[in-house]
């Protein structure tokens, strides 16, 4: 499929899917790479995910500025810049598939202690910068690893405006340098470049329509959301999807 014909298909998915992150925090991107691997291939699939998701993770920015905890943003990006530049120079050789499933077991036992475990210990600020090097690493390889950091700010505390204002704006960081290691690696394509501005509207289309959602549920139905998502993210990292 190419042309238009993509271009339709790509977008219906990032506006569903930039809904759902904008409810969840997390989840479009994961969700997305499948499809865009499908339709542009693994490589171009990668920096072309992170140009949609700059438009969805600013929207939700945007839209929950007001509760935002830049503390976390600091010590996140501090951990999340460096790797994200790191593994953006590592796309191009590094065996994905391996490092997917890995991922996908992580997610479904954090959700399992989760549930043994309804009140775990709240983690220090600066334990956000191993998180973010982690998830800038991770992401970079994988096009976005958002249900990693998903358990360590639902566990800080933050829940509905401001766990998603602030979990967008530290994947803010961690994609600008991603996008900075693949100009440098000659990821960002004339191609890449084109779709994923033209994937821009429906993800700030979808962001808007989810934070209209958000407002509506309680907190308890938000985690459990959230636990939810998880779970998809880490059956379809572990099945290599």
């Amino acid at each position: 499929m190419t042309g238009w014909a993509a271009v339709l298909v790509a977008s219906a998915a990032a506006f569903a899917l930039a809904v759902l992150s904008a409810v969840a925090g997390f989840g479009g991107g994961v969700l997305l790479l499948p499809v865009f691997t499908a339709l542009f291939g693994l490589r171009a699939a990668v920096p072309m995910l992170t140009l949609a998701q700059l438009g969805s993770n600013a929207s939700r920015a945007w839209l929950n500025r007001r509760e935002l905890h830049w503390p976390l943003v600091g010590w996140f990006a501090a951990g999340a810049v460096p790797c994200a530049v790191a593994g953006g120079l590592l796309l191009a050789h590094a065996p994905l598939g391996p490092l997917k499933r890995l991922l996908g077991v992580f997610l479904i036992g954090v959700v399992l202690w989760r549930r043994r475990n309804p009140h775990p210990r709240k983690p220090a600020e600066r334990t956000f910068t191993a998180v973010g090097a982690a998830s800038g690493l991770g992401s970079a390889l994988l096009g976005s690893t958002g249900p990693l950091t998903a358990p360590f700010f639902l566990a800080y505390g933050l829940t509905r405006a401001a766990y998603i204002g602030t979990e967008a704006v530290s994947a803010l960081t961690l994609h600008l340098s991603k996008l900075t290691a693949y100009g440098a690696g000659d990821l960002l394509t004339g191609p890449v470049l084109r779709y994923g501005a033209a994937l821009t509207p429906a993800t700030l289309a979808g962001a808007w329509v989810g934070r209209k959602i958000v407002g509506r549920i309680s907190d308890r139905v938000f985690v459990r959301f959230v636990e939810a998502g998880l779970i998809t993210a880490g059956l379809l990292f572990v099945a290599g999807l």
